[in-house]
């Protein structure tokens, strides 16, 4: 059993059995008390997490640089006396399973004194909101591990970019070297797909050749074999880095990526003008057909439409001007000039916007539509063939 998730509050008296039992009345677990120092244990579907109280006689005082939160979460932690340590064996009996069975015992513990939540593998933060939609909202491997990037190399400036949190999941972590700046968002995107195949226990094995969409390849080895063909890198980098990684390298085993990063950097192109003028002008012509074809949607009808709309973020915090952030939603229902469409991605620089979260969009904030079929998007003739059928002859 390891230590997964800490619950941090300013109480110095753990909650009651039965308390916890009220709050657990309903749901099909086993539970036991008070049995080798655990505060509670609850088993289901086949995992058991294990929760233990500990309090300390002043507050906490301090958090750690690593981990990452907002201001406000960062300032509850260190006045933090009392702490729930939940723990569990990673990978029983499936690779996620044990991980939501502690999420929510995590969220229960939360309704019933305040608190905020360390993860302890991926060194972030979170909040009761965040807890709450991480357990209902679709799965986003984004708040389960943390991408960090560190500058390697004297003459060339190039990045480490690695992972943490996978263990939680019974994994290794990743990593890619010799990654250029340009290039980080794209070695990111990458590893959150590469993440959340592991996560599910599909991703591949060992020294396996995986060839990506774009007909390229690469393979996981153990960072012991390809950390010392490195040049140039100071062996310090790795302090606090000394768990066991797999490292992403080319099929012949050598650390250039590029050719396999070049199709995720696409999606970083920054869209110029012209390009956002043409998508607002297109979404503006065909969005009364656009609505009329949703309205009018087959049940068994396997087509999906989707809108984009600008969203409001702080990135710098709830005191800071707000930015904006283009993100793209499915719609949901529609009714009058109001629509409510569930988020395809979450946002990229905050949680205030999760994947799989609803929200409110006014017809005139879109700014981009899309329709797909069989889950591929269709190519802006086939849309205007299926959405111009709705125009009268």
């Amino acid at each position: 059993m390891k230590d997964v998730y800490i619950v941090a509050t300013e109480s110095p008296k753990a909650v009651t059995e039965e308390e916890i039992r009220d709050a657990f009345e309903g749901d099909e677990v086993e539970m036991t008390f008070g049995e080798n120092g655990q505060l509670f244990s609850v088993s289901a579907d086949g995992a058991k997490v294990e929760v233990r109280f500990e309090t300390r006689d002043n507050a906490l005082g301090w958090t750690p640089d690593l981990l990452t939160g907002t201001a406000e979460l960062r300032e509850f932690l260190e006045k933090a006396i009392g702490f729930y340590k939940v723990s569990f064996e990673p990978g029983k009996p499936q690779t996620s399973v044990a991980v939501f069975e502690a999420l929510w015992a995590v969220r229960t513990i939360l309704e019933l004194t305040a608190g905020v939540v360390v993860d302890v593998t991926s060194f972030k933060i979170h909040g009761p909101e965040d807890i709450e939609e991480i357990t209902e909202l679709d799965f986003d491997i984004r708040d389960h591990i943390t991408i960090h990037a560190m500058e390697i190399g004297e003459k060339d400036k190039s990045y480490w970019v690695h992972s943490h949190g996978m263990a939680k999941f019974a994994q290794l972590d990743v990593e890619m070297f010799n990654i250029g700046e340009d290039d980080l968002a794209a070695a990111e995107t990458f590893f959150h797909e590469l993440c959340t195949d592991l996560a599910f226990g599909q991703g591949p094995q060992p020294r396996a050749v995986i060839a990506t969409s774009v007909g390229l390849g690469f393979t996981l080895l153990p960072a012991d074999e390809t950390r010392p063909h490195l040049y140039g890198v100071d062996p310090d980098t790795y302090d606090g880095h000394e768990g066991k990684y797999l490292t992403v390298v080319s099929p012949e085993g050598k650390h250039n990526l590029a050719e396999i990063l070049e199709h995720y950097r696409e999606r970083f192109e920054e869209e110029s003008e012209e390009e956002a003028a043409a998508l607002r002008e297109h979404a503006e012509k065909l969005l009364p057909v656009f609505k009329a074809r949703y309205q009018r949607k087959g049940l068994m009808e396997p087509l999906t439409f989707v809108v984009r709309a600008p969203f409001e973020v702080h990135p710098d915090g709830e005191e800071t001007e707000p930015q904006e952030e283009m993100l793209w939603a499915e719609v949901v229902s529609w009714d009058d000039e109001t629509l409510i469409g569930k988020l395809v991605d979450g946002g990229r620089q905050t949680t205030e916007w999760r994947k799989g979260a609803h929200a409110e969009i006014d017809e005139t904030q879109i700014n981009a539509i899309a329709v797909s079929r069989d889950g591929r998007t269709m190519d802006p003739e086939e849309l205007d063939k299926l959405l111009l059928a709705e125009r009268p002859a």
